[in-house]
């Protein structure tokens, strides 16, 4: 820890004076040096690269055939045949005038043998040699401040002996000469100290931190009449919706996520454009009211090296093991796009629940997705359950051929899930959830992303959905769906985003002669487009509009423009 590398800092002046009358009454042995058989390994301190300072070890003694193995560690020059009594010490004006210590200096050469001598420093965090460089007077301080500790720790286990008398009295003689800045240096450690006593002292866990998220969204219909004959709300609407991500590890390469979340927000599709097409990511509360609940456990771990495994108990969804290749698109309703529509291909919203999900990379180019949700895992019943209810089964294989480029090919299996089971999206029609039968369905998904330079991303996809219904009205329908989306990262400043998407929502293209009345006669074009505002790090305001040319695929109905201000904090 970095306290421990200026332990020494505490040390009295008193004790080191005492060393030195020590010293000087050993006038048998007036050149006593260190011995190898007499002194142990010794432990100095080395910064590493994030700050933290982590003991380490080298040879007590610095023989002059290891000097050049010591330059290459040191960040200051090491020879073996440098003495203190080479140096007068009355020939240098004070180092207290200078702004910093130079090679040239008195101080530096007398730290310089010092190190040699007691192994006190052992570089810097890059491992390069600086020793032809002045250092700055608190640098300085730092190093001898390291071998203050080291004497002190010869002298505290009764070697005093082994420790020259003329080393004493330079160290005490640069000891004054750098009070100042040893005491400042003596601050700031208490200050640290005293705030990381507190941190330790409020923490509730050791393992575990927490990051939340706060969702604020002001939205509403403004243009619009009547939606298969019911007359749209034009109401504006203020929600949120708040997540707090408690994320624990228990040994760096696992993750215990428990999420509590609350919304207010209900889809425009339940009362006001009744069709599920346009409703906004973020906004899913079944009865507008913030009840706070368990929105994601999970518990993801590595198998070996290249596999993932992620166990989902409760709201788990493809992306917790799945790329959905839509980069700067996909922020699950915080960031990027506004709609379900616009965050994802709509088949993925067909797996949804508890299960499991697994993450194979072959390569830094390949990687399969494999998983299985199910709605209603915790449910007992003829028609619930893990394997007896609805669920959605998932593989996709992710290539990404070079650096801009990435594909992804996806199979989804699913029982009794519709477009609705994780989001919203598509027609009425599309959704056979309502109909209040059973029914499964095979969909393709193809989805690419291409990065045309760093402020340029393409994002598009296409997906196909062949439904059967098992029960009553038996038969099949086949819908399409299809995005194309453009990002323009860092746009006008950095870390805002501005997004445009463009796509047919989820429509029943063809049925079978007992399903045709599900056919959606006409196309609707779902239209999208945001900016996102970085005002702060944590900060995010993003105004956008969702425009659908023809709602539920239907032209009779009039076109619904939805205009949103998200604003999202993040902490």
């Amino acid at each position: 820890m970095f306290k421990c590398f200026v332990r020494s800092l505490l040390v009295s002046p008193l004790l080191l004076s005492a060393a030195v009358l020590a010293a000087s009454a050993q006038t048998d042995h007036p050149d006593r040096t260190f011995s190898q058989a007499a002194l142990p390994t010794a432990q100095s301190m080395a910064t590493q690269p994030d700050g933290t300072i982590v003991a380490g070890k080298m040879p007590a003694v610095i023989r002059p055939e290891a000097v050049k193995m010591a330059q290459a560690a040191a960040p200051i020059p090491v020879h073996a045949s440098d003495t203190v009594d080479q140096v007068a010490l009355d020939q240098v004006t004070s180092v207290s005038q200078l702004t910093d210590v130079r090679p040239t200096d008195w101080a530096f050469q007398a730290l310089q043998s010092l190190v040699e001598r007691y192994g006190c420093i052992v570089g810097y965090p890059d491992k390069t040699y600086r020793g032809n460089r002045a250092l700055s007077r608190y640098e300085f301080a730092a190093g001898l401040n390291a071998c203050m500790d080291r004497i002190n720790e010869l002298i505290a286990a009764g070697t005093a002996d082994l420790v020259k008398k003329e080393d004493l009295a330079v160290l005490q003689k640069l000891q004054e000469d750098f009070a100042a800045e040893l005491a400042t240096l003596r601050g700031r450690i208490d200050g640290l100290e005293a705030r990381t006593a507190k941190l330790e002292k409020q923490q509730f866990s050791t393992t575990t931190k927490l990051n939340a998220e706060a969702v604020f969204a002001i939205a509403g219909v403004a243009t619009g009449d009547t939606v298969n004959g019911n007359a749209v709300q034009k109401n504006t609407v203020l929600g949120d919706r708040i997540r707090l991500n408690f994320d624990t590890s228990f040994n760096g390469e696992d993750l215990l996520r428990v999420r509590l979340q609350a919304l207010n927000l209900q889809p425009f599709s339940s009362n006001a454009t009744f069709t599920p097409e346009g409703d906004l990511r973020f906004a899913a509360s079944p009865d507008g009211t913030n009840t706070i609940g368990i929105d994601a456990l999970l518990y993801q771990f590595k198998l070996g090296e290249k596999t993932t495994i992620v166990l989902e108990a409760n709201a788990g969804a493809i992306d917790d093991f799945t790329d959905t290749i839509n980069p700067f698109l996909d922020g699950d309703g915080g960031s990027g796009a506004l709609s379900h529509f616009g965050t994802r291909n709509s088949i993925y919203y067909l797996v949804n629940g508890a299960g499991i999900g697994i993450k194979h990379e072959f390569s830094d180019k390949l990687a399969l997705s494999l998983g299985y949700l199910a709605n209603d895992a915790a449910t007992p019943g003829s028609d619930s359950g893990l394997f007896n209810g609805p669920f959605g089964a998932i593989a996709q294989l992710t290539f990404r051929p070079f650096e801009p480029l990435a594909i992804g090919l996806t199979y989804i299996r699913a029982y009794n899930n519709d477009f609705t089971a994780n989001g919203s999206g598509g027609s009425n029609n599309a959704n056979l959830g309502n109909l209040g039968e059973a029914f499964n369905s095979d969909s393709f998904g193809l989805a690419a992303s291409f990065q045309l330079n760093p402020k340029i991303v393409i994002n598009g996809s296409v997906g196909y959905t062949n439904a059967n219904v098992l029960s009553g009205t038996r038969g099949s329908v086949d819908i399409w769906n299809w995005a194309v989306g453009l990002a323009f990262p860092d746009l006008f400043r950095k870390g805002s985003i501005a997004g445009i998407i463009v796509g047919m929502e989820p429509k029943v293209t063809n049925a079978s002669s007992r399903l045709n009345f599900l056919e959606d006669r006409d196309t609707s074009l779902h239209v999208e487009g945001f900016y996102q505002f970085q005002l702060t790090d944590n900060i995010a305001i993003t105004p956008g509009l969702i425009w659908l040319t023809a709602p539920d695929h239907n032209s009779n109905n009039d076109g619904i423009l939805i205009g949103v201000i998200r604003t999202t904090f993040v902490f």
